[in-house]
């Protein structure tokens, strides 16, 4: 790797997550409970969720104290450096409310905006995925490429679904529409899963709406640079209005049939 920086930053993303998902997999108590909600009742942030951010920002505010942070559950600094960390401890929090298995530390960096490294710890599947721009992507050692396209009704796609429950109501009605077009539809609960599952060729698509930055920061990263287009609506990169990526040949066609779905809207 030619740049130090990006160097540097990679080696601390997986270290912090490395870290936060330790304390996640062996801290969780077995009495855990939600410490607030969010967007509705069921959109909940525990005790872990908290304590996995003040260690991802403390660790890296130490060795690089000017930089900036966005994360979900509060840190929001503009920082000095040009450099940015947007952090999602955990994510599929209710996942891991429940003991399931599908959660994730997701870390990216961003230099002047563009994000140029993605780490997604995923403690419960023993693996680490990591990118860096213009680098290519990898599961420990090993380089992600996605699945090559197979035709849109031979597709295995997954999406989320809101927490709003009038969101979560219209969601429902696209993937009813979607599911006689494709393979079939999966649900994992946790969108940076998602989007390596994308990268390893696990999944030949993935679709949200209502996703946050820290969501798909690192994720994103690790699947394009797996190969994988990601976009929001036609023309768009991902928001919270829609997320899509998916293999070349499954992406233009599922991207167009979320638009005609109005999967971006109630």
């Amino acid at each position: 790797m030619s740049d130090p920086l990006l160097s540097e930053l990679l080696d601390l993303a997986l270290e912090a997550a490395r870290r936060a998902g330790e304390l996640l997999r062996d801290g969780r108590p077995a009495d855990l409970g939600v410490a607030a909600t969010k967007s509705s009742p069921i959109d909940v942030v525990t005790e872990m969720d908290i304590a996995a951010e003040k260690l991802i920002t403390g660790f890296l505010a130490e060795r690089r104290p000017h930089d900036g942070f966005l994360g979900e559950e509060g840190a929001s600094t503009t920082g000095t450096s040009g450099v940015r960390w947007v952090i999602d401890p955990l994510d599929g929090t209710v996942n891991y409310l429940y003991g399931l298995p599908t959660w994730a530390v997701s870390i990216a960096a961003e230099r002047d905006g563009e994000r140029v490294v993605g780490v997604v710890e995923a403690p419960m599947r023993r693996e680490t995925y990591r990118a860096v721009l213009g680098r290519g992507a990898y599961a420990g050692d090993k380089p992600l490429r996605c699945r090559p396209a197979p035709p849109l009704d031979q597709a295995l796609v997954s999406t989320g679904f809101n927490y709003v429950a009038a969101v979560r109501s219209h969601q429902a009605d696209v993937a009813q529409r979607l599911i006689p077009l494709l393979r079939d539809i999966r649900r994992s609960g946790s969108a940076a899963v998602d989007l390596c599952d994308v990268a390893a060729g696990r999944l030949d698509g993935y679709y949200e709406r209502g996703l946050n930055p820290w969501d798909l920061a690192a994720g994103d990263l690790i699947a394009r640079e797996a190969g994988a287009l990601t976009g929001g609506r036609p023309g768009g990169p991902p928001d919270g209005d829609l997320a899509v990526a998916a293999s070349p040949g499954v992406f233009g066609p599922l991207q167009s049939l979320l638009e005609d779905f109005g999967a971006w809207h109630d």
